[in-house]
């Protein structure tokens, strides 16, 4: 495939994402009906929720990145693991300040010390330090296999980040099913996590070239300049 039928396809996929994301953000703030007791600042969820979702999708690709990196060392897996990285700490930073915006006319404050909001924030702190980590570290390999190692720490909070309403008692909410929630939301809710997932694929893909361009200029040997050629008089 050239460059300019790539070029094509990505502008494509651009136009698709930003009308799916449109319409997504139409259906929550406009088609789905008002929740009963919560009013329209219910209608947060429908970026709350699938903002934290990308954030443990992300986490999620990290740990496979870093514990594929151990096992077989590439400087395209490693740019991943970055890039990963990266989106699970901005899209949960984004997805948390909502949640809080959320939570100041529901629970009274913007942010209580439940299991659920500890949890996420031990993860967006640890993902700070794991680039904090890649930013000063120069040599390439001891880096990959540095972060690589933390990366693998980190994850193990990404499923207790999931259960920890289960296991513990929170103010924060069990996750809803279809049953318990009405379907226009359900639909709602759907398209949205769809049109976030696809930012986030948007997202990936544009960090992971950056990574993987600055990885090749670290670990390509410059080719020297041929020596002119002495004249003699």
């Amino acid at each position: 495939m050239d460059t300019r039928m790539r070029r094509r396809l990505e502008i494509v996929a651009m136009l698709g994402t930003l009308g799916i994301f449109v319409y997504a953000a139409w259906v929550g703030l406009v088609r789905a009906p008002p929740d009963r007791e919560m009013g329209d600042v219910q209608r947060i969820m429908y970026a709350h929720v699938p903002m934290v979702q990308m954030m443990l999708l992300s986490g999620t690709i990290n740990f496979v990145c870093c514990v594929l990196y151990l096992f077989r060392a590439s400087w395209k897996t490693d740019a991943l693991a970055e890039a990963s990285a990266e989106t699970a700490l901005v899209f949960g930073a984004i997805g948390t300040t909502l949640g809080a915006i959320w939570g100041r006319p529901t629970w009274g404050v913007f942010w209580a010390w439940d299991p659920r909001l500890t949890t996420v924030a031990i993860l967006l702190v640890a993902y700070a330090g794991y680039m904090a980590l890649r930013r000063f570290v120069d040599d390439p390999e001891r880096r990959a296999v540095w972060s690589a190692v933390t990366g693998i720490i980190i994850a193990v909070d990404v499923p207790i980040i999931y259960f920890s309403v289960k296991w513990w008692k929170s103010l924060h909410q069990v996750q809803s099913t279809p049953r318990t929630v009405d379907p226009q939301m359900v639909y709602a809710l759907r398209w949205n996590i769809l049109a976030f997932f696809l930012v986030l694929l948007v997202f990936l893909v544009t960090r992971y070239r950056i990574a993987l361009a600055a990885r090749m200029r670290e670990t390509t040997v410059p080719e020297q300049a041929p020596r002119a050629r002495q004249v003699v008089a």
